[in-house]
Parts: structure tokens; C-alpha cells; sequence
């Protein structure tokens, strides 16, 4: 019997440091109770022309449906994928674990066999490491009507590549389910603190609509002529809970949950994917209860491969240190993703030597100058985000004061769908309209990577009357640089020296960039941030010690006397 799950072993080491979620399945997602979930054939039961599935990449807007640029209409998703027809390995997808000598790699197949592995070394003729994998299927809502399963996935496969060189390019080949994938290409990240140059693409709420192809392809292009070390991706990844009118309904549950759309997304994305580590944080259409349509993670969780609990994390490479924080839970100072985010920043900047840019990723942005969303203070509407308490807080007060005082970079953004550049900003009354030796951190919203733009929004004057206004109507704060609510595309930054960062936008079906912006910064910015907080900790310590030897000869001292 295939069994569900298979032990991850590496032939490198007996050591392997993967994060993987403790919890595979939740209430909604289930196993049959034999763990049988292949895809076989039965008994006299002839095999198939071998599945085919292709995406147009160079198609043009006229090759996909629905898709009205006038109106920033996306149009309708692209084919999806039948991954129970899926047999060699696809979805391949790359991440970093924190370590410059690991990348951790996910990949789909429709079965299992007993030799599950990627092989990687640093020449193609000479792959002489290999890393088999953990694997693991799920199943989506059950039919008490047809007493069948709403959707089945494939098997998920998870392993690690260790003992990479920093920097170097190395090559993998993956075995799996009796086939073998091509041999693919990737730069390992540079090590810590190295001053080689770091470039990035970054993006959200992409889909899987013709436009989404469209500017996967743009940055495939981007890629044959310049390297890249990784992806960012400001959540919203695939909408697999939106319904667009192709799906068929669950009536049990009156939702459209479309598992599918998650493998056709995985696949679409795999010629960037599977070349440089995505990197991906969870947005309101994969965490927030009412927009995920219940997933609440739980998918998000079984198909990434990201560093610490997967929903807020940090990882460096070479000189620049990302932060990873969920928009959908509290960041105030007595939350756990609060207490963790002050932490983490506090260490960066003891080290910013070390890392001398300081870069933070999320989904929706607390400065946004689009009538679509406003500025994220966790609540939109009047409403909480999950339609139920408790509230997510901290996002007005801790978040903003956190980023100046710890002098953050760069803070990236999905969830408004179009593009935003914000000058350096304290907040919304205090900026500075220069890039040359930044003081604040600059917001940058890449939200047009697919899925509708916002360039028009209802405004009711009275009741039972509408009129269609541009998005941006009466909304021109003095921090937002430029903004674009009427073109799909994508980012990029180089982090070209210890001071100096380049950030560019391309606009979909373009070859040269619309835009590009340098900034610069002091090296006794976070010099000076470094010595403080290094002060900061000293202090602490000292006085603790003190108050510790002024208890110890009382013996009435409250022991809260001890707490600094």
C-alpha cells in the first residue's frame, strides 16, 4: 500500500533543520482512514494518451478571455490543470530556510513510488547529492450528495538541498513517481554579510487569469538576461477561493472552493519558481476566515515551504534581511507576532554591519492612497477583517512607530491592486521628498501582478445613486511619490552596495522599465541604530543586575521588583 506520508532522509547529512507544519491536516481537510489517496487505475482499465497541459506565456491579451484593459478587467482564469493526470513532477518551487547552504524545493506528481528525490550538485554532468522527500496529500470538503470528495490533491512532495556553496550557481534534477524533470538552474544565496550585489523580483495578488500569465511571462523574459536570487510575493497568490462563473458550486457549504486553481497557479509560476527561492507571505484571500472561504491557512500551509511558523518570518541574504509579517493577526506589543517582529528587528539592527539593509514584506499596507482599501489599521469597512473579535490590532500604533525606530528600509505591499511608491515617510504628516540618504522607510505597493486593477470605485452621493469615480478621486496625500492604477506589471530591486538600492517597475508586455528609482542611505543611519540599540540592551541588563542585588538583601522586595 502507497502510504501518504514518506520519511525525509538526505544522503548528506543526518542532520536537517526543514521547518514543517506540525499540524498536516485540519478539520477541513481530511485523509480516508486506509491513508489511500493515489490516483490508480482500475482493474481492465487502459491507460490514456499521457496528459499534456500548456500555458500560453506569449500569448497577448486578445489570446486570453474577458480580459478588458480599458476597464483594468483581468477576464476569466486560464485552463486548470488536472493534477490527478499530472504523473512526472511539476509545481517545482524553491525557498530559503535562513541558511545560505540550504534551499528547501516542494514539487506535485500524481503517485508515489518508493524512489521520491532531488538530485543537485554544482556541476549538471555531476550531481552527486541527493535528498529524498516528505510527501503528503489532502482532501477538500465532502459530498454527502455523491458521498465523494470535493477535490483530492496530489502528492505534495517536500525535501532539502544542504551543503550548498553561498553564491555559487548550483543544478537539481528531480526523481519522482518513476519520471525525472528536466535539469534546472539556481543561484544559492549569498553568505551573510557579503557585499555581493542581491536582486529580487516581488509582486501580489496574482491569480491565474490571462493576466497573470501575461506578467509571468515579463518576468520569465526578465530572467533570461539578468539573475535573480529570489522572488517576493506580497500574498494573494492564487484566488483558488474566488469564484469567477467556471466553477462548480459546493451546495453543502454555499462556497466556491476550487482547490484546482492552486495546482494551476503552482504550475504557472514554476518557470520562475523553480529557479530562484520564492518567497511568499499569506494575504487575506489565504488567512482571513471570510475571504479564504475557511481555508484560514491551512492551504497556504500545505503547499509553502517558508522559514519559522510560515505566516511571519526573517531571512538574510548576504547583505539584506528580509521580515515577513501577516497583516491578518495583531502586531501589538502583548501579541506573539508583535513580541517576535520587535525582537527580530531589534536583533538586525545589533548586526546591521552585517545586514545593512533592513527589508519588511506583507499584504496589505498601512499607507495606501487608493479609495480601495484605506490605509490598513486593522479593520476596513468599520468591520473587523474576519468579521468576528477580537480585533486585529496594533497595526495603527506599535507597527508604524517599530519600522522608523528601527530603522527599516524598505516595506514591500500587496492588496490594493495597483502600483504605489511612497516617499521616505515617518507617517502621513511627516516625509521627506528626497531618496538620498533616507531617514524613514519608503513603501512600495506591487498589487497589479494580475488580478483586476483598481482604477474605478462606486461612490454613493445618496441613496439609490452611483456614479463610477477614478480610484484615486479627491485622494492626493503629499507622501505618495507616484502610483498607477491602469497597468499590470512587476518589481524589481538590486541592492547594488551597502547604501545604495535600485528599484525599477515594468509594465505588462514591456521590455524596458517604466520607472527607476535610486535610493541611498548613510551608513550612519544604521550605524547609529546599532550603537543605540546595543545601549538600549546594555541598560536593560545593568539595571536588572542592580535591582537582582538590591532584592537579595531585602527580604520584602516583591519579586516584580525584579521585571525591568
Amino acid at each position: 500500500m502507497k502510504l501518504a506520508f514518506i520519511l525525509l532522509i538526505a544522503t548528506v547529512s543526518s542532520e536537517l533543520d526543514i521547518n514543517l507544519p506540525a499540524d498536516l491536516l485540519s478539520d477541513l481537510v481530511e485523509r480516508s482512514e486506509d491513508n489511500e489517496l493515489a490516483y490508480s487505475l482500475a482493474e481492465g482499465e487502459e491507460e490514456e494518451e499521457p496528459y499534456k497541459y500548456v500555458i500560453n506565456y506569449e500569448g497577448t491579451i486578445d489570446d486570453f478571455s474577458g480580459i478588458n484593459a480599458s476597464y483594468g478587467k483581468c477576464g476569466k482564469e486560464i485552463e486548470q490543470l488536472d493534477v490527478s493526470k499530472m504523473k512526472a513532477p511539476h509545481q517545482i518551487r524553491l525557498s530559503y530556510t535562513g541558511k545560505a547552504t540550504e534551499m528547501a524545493i516542494t514539487w506535485t506528481t500524481n503517485d508515489t513510488t518508493e524512489h521520491e528525490q532531488v538530485n543537485y550538485g554544482l556541476m549538471m554532468t555531476e550531481l552527486n547529492y541527493t535528498s529524498t522527500s516528505i510527501s503528503h496529500q489532502y482532501k477538500w470538503r465532502f459530498n454527502e450528495t455523491s458521498k465523494e470528495w470535493y477535490y483530492t490533491s496530489g502528492f505534495i512532495h517536500e525535501a532539502l538541498m544542504i551543503n550548498l556553496i553561498p553564491g555559487r550557481i548550483h543544478y537539481y534534477q528531480i526523481e519522482s513517481n518513476g519520471m525525472k524533470s528536466e535539469i534546472i538552474k539556481f543561484v544559492a544565496a549569498p553568505e551573510e554579510g557579503s557585499d555581493i550585489p542581491v536582486s529580487f523580483l516581488h509582486v501580489g495578488d496574482v491569480g491565474t487569469f490571462g493576466t497573470s500569465v501575461m506578467v509571468t511571462n515579463d518576468m520569465m523574459k526578465r530572467m533570461e538576461v539578468k539573475q535573480f536570487h529570489g522572488m517576493i510575493h506580497c500574498g494573494d497568490i492564487s484566488y483558488a477561493n474566488k469564484y469567477d462563473g467556471e466553477r462548480p458550486m459546493d451546495a453543502k457549504n454555499k462556497t466556491f472552493a476550487e482547490q484546482k486553481v492552486w495546482d494551476t497557479w503552482g504550475q504557472m509560476v514554476e518557470p520562475v519558481g523553480s529557479k530562484m527561492a520564492y518567497m511568499a507571505v499569506p494575504g487575506n484571500h489565504e488567512l482571513d476566515i471570510w475571504d479564504s472561504t475557511n481555508e484560514n491557512g491551512t492551504i497556504y500551509a500545505k503547499r509553502f515551504i517558508m522559514p519559522g511558523n510560515e505566516r511571519y518570518f526573517s531571512f538574510a541574504v548576504g547583505m539584506v534581511h528580509f521580515v515577513a509579517v501577516s497583516t491578518d493577526e495583531s502586531i501589538d506589543a502583548e501579541s506573539t507576532q508583535g513580541q517576535w517582529f520587535k525582537n527580530i528587528l531589534t536583533e538586525v539592527n545589533e548586526n546591521r554591519d552585517k545586514w545593512p539593509w533592513l527589508v519588511v514584506f506583507q499584504h496589505r499596507p498601512i499607507y495606501n492612497s487608493n479609495n480601495i482599501h484605506k490605509n490598513w489599521e486593522g479593520r476596513e469597512g468599520g468591520t473587523s477583517s474576519r468579521y468576528n473579535n477580537p480585533e486585529i490590532i496594533g497595526w495603527i500604533d506599535n507597527y508604524p512607530t517599530l519600522i522608523v525606530e528601527q530603522n527599516v528600509d524598505l516595506v514591500l505591499n500587496g492588496h490594493v491592486h495597483h502600483y504605489e511608491r511612497t516617499w521616505p515617510m515617518k507617517n502621513t504628516t511627516t516625509w521627506e521628498e528626497s531618496y538620498d540618504n533616507v531617514k524613514y522607510p519608503v513603501h512600495l505597493t506591487c498589487g497589479q501582478a494580475g488580478k483586476s486593477l483598481y482604477m474605478k470605485y462606486a461612490y454613493y452621493k445618496k441613496e439609490n445613486d452611483s456614479t463610477l469615480y477614478d480610484s484615486y478621486h479627491k485622494s492626493d496625500p503629499g507622501w505618495s511619490a507616484a502610483r498607477d492604477n491602469s497597468h499590470w506589471g512587476h518589481c524589481e530591486l538590486d541592492f547594488i552596495d551597502s547604501t545604495t538600492v535600485e528599484h525599477r517597475v515594468y509594465q505588462m508586455g514591456d521590455t524596458e522599465h517604466v520607472e527607476k528609482i535610486k535610493i541611498t542611505r548613510s551608513k550612519d543611519r544604521w550605524s547609529a541604530a546599532a550603537s543605540l540599540s546595543i545601549s538600549s540592551t546594555l541598560l536593560i541588563l545593568t539595571l536588572s543586575i542592580l535591582t537582582w542585588h538590591d532584592n537579595e538583601h531585602d527580604e520584602y522586595a516583591h519579586s516584580s521588583s525584579l521585571i525591568v
